[in-house]
C-alpha cells in the first residue's frame, strides 16, 4: 500500500496544500481551498481521508522540485514540546536523578520553524545551534481530560521535527528554556503529514538523526519514558487540545551538545531526521543575514 502524504507548500508566492504522489504534488487547495483554507481546517473537519481519495483521481499539478515546503500546519494554536523523554537522555544530564515522575515540556512559536529543505538559521547571538530529531503527533479532535485509553483517537496525523536549539540560551535563566528554543527559523517541521491509522503505526518505530550522513541519534519510540497515550492524557489535564495542535514528543540521546567537545551545526551541514513509515525531514544550515 502506498504511503499517503499531505503537505503544505508554496509556489509562485501562494501557500497551498496537496497530496505528495509519484511524480509530484496534487494541488488540493485548488479544489478544496474555499471550504478548507489550510490543513488545519481539513483536520478539524476530519477530511484528510476525503482529500486523499480525491487526490488519487488526479494527476500531479507541480513537480516536487518546483515547490517550497512549509511546516504542515500553518499557525497552529499550540506547539508543545516534550523534553528528556528517552531513557538515555535522562542519564545524559549526569545529575544522579531518577527518571522524572512527570514529563518536562515547553512551548514553541510557529515562527521558530521552517519547512523541509529550508536552511535552519544559525543566529548572530550564538554559534551553539544544535539538532534534535523527534516524532510529532498532530491533534485531530478537541479534548480535555482525555483518558489514556482514548488518547490516540485524538491524533489525526504524524510528522517529523528537528527541534533545533540554541544551547547556551536554554541556560540563561534558572528555570526556563524558552528563549533557547524559540529563535526564528532554528527548527523544522515536515516534510508532510502521514494520516494516523493505528497504534502499531507509531508504537515502536525507529527514529534516526544524521548529520552529513553520520548517524548521531538512533532509538525507538517504544522506549519513550512517557508514551504517546500518557502525554495526551497529561497535557489535556491543563489545556484543551484542539485540531492542528502540534505535539513534539522528545528526542533520543546524541545531540551535538553531548559530545566532548560539542559538535554544533554550522553552515554547509545537512541534517536528516528519519522515522519508519513517515519519511525524511532534511535541512541545511545558514548564518543569519
Amino acid at each position: 500500500m502506498a504511503q499517503h502524504r499531505i503537505a503544505t507548500f508554496s509556489i509562485d508566492g501562494s501557500t497551498r496544500y496537496g497530496a505528495v504522489v509519484k511524480g509530484g504534488v496534487v494541488d488540493l487547495s485548488a479544489h478544496f481551498g474555499k471550504q478548507y483554507p489550510t490543513l488545519r481546517e481539513v483536520i478539524a473537519a476530519g477530511a484528510l481521508r476525503k482529500l486523499i481519495e480525491d487526490s488519487e483521481r488526479r494527476p500531479p499539478d507541480h513537480a516536487l522540485d518546483a515547490v517550497t515546503w512549509q511546516p504542515p500546519i500553518p499557525a497552529p494554536e499550540k506547539i508543545i514540546c516534550i523534553g528528556v523523554n528517552y531513557p538515555d537522555r535522562n542519564a545524559e544530564y549526569k545529575d544522579g536523578q531518577d527518571a522524572p515522575k512527570f514529563p518536562s515540556m515547553f512551548m514553541r512559536t510557529p515562527r521558530s520553524f521552517v519547512g523541509h529543505n529550508a536552511p535552519l538559521i544559525r543566529p548572530r547571538a550564538s554559534a551553539q545551534l544544535d539538532y534534535e530529531g523527534e516524532l510529532v503527533l498532530i491533534i485531530g479532535k478537541t479534548g480535555r481530560h482525555i483518558k489514556e485509553s482514548e488518547a490516540l483517537d485524538h491524533v489525526a496525523a504524524v510528522t517529523l521535527c528537528n527541534e533545533g536549539t540554541i544551547r547556551d540560551w536554554v541556560r540563561h535563566a534558572k528555570f526556563n528554556v524558552t528563549q533557547g528554543k524559540n529563535f526564528d527559523s532554528t527548527g523544522s517541521l515536515g516534510p508532510w503529514l502521514v494520516p494516523y491509522t493505528s497504534e502499531s503505526q507509531i508504537a515502536d518505530i525507529q527514529l534516526t538523526t544524521r548529520v552529513n550522513g553520520e548517524t548521531r541519534q538512533d532509538d525507538r519510540t517504544g522506549r519513550l519514558i512517557f508514551g504517546f497515550r500518557y502525554l495526551l492524557h497529561y497535557i489535556s489535564t491543563f489545556t484543551t487540545l484542539v485540531p492542528g495542535d502540534v505535539i513534539v514528543t522528545g528526542t533520543p540521546t546524541g545531540a551535538g551538545a553531548r559530545f566532548d567537545p560539542p559538535r554544533y551545526l554550522k553552515p554547509g551541514d545537512v541534517i536528516e531526521v528519519e522515522a519508519e513509515g513517515v519519511g525524511i525531514l532534511r535541512n541545511g544550515v545558514a548564518d543569519e543575514a
